[in-house]
């Protein structure tokens, strides 16, 4: 049930991090504020397809 995905900056679109996540637990898309390096500053990064 754990799939990979990729996280992308709200600001800027590009695609930073990739993570696992229990699709069963969390079915909507995931949130987080990571740092990126691109803007230098801490921003939320997104779940993308």
């Amino acid at each position: 049930m754990r799939v990979n995905i990729t996280l992308a900056c709200t600001e800027c679109s590009e695609r930073n991090y990739i993570s696992k996540k229990n699709k069963r637990n969390n079915p909507e898309r995931l949130e987080l504020k990571k740092y990126c390096s691109r803007e230098q500053k801490m921003t939320l990064h997104r779940e993308t397809k």
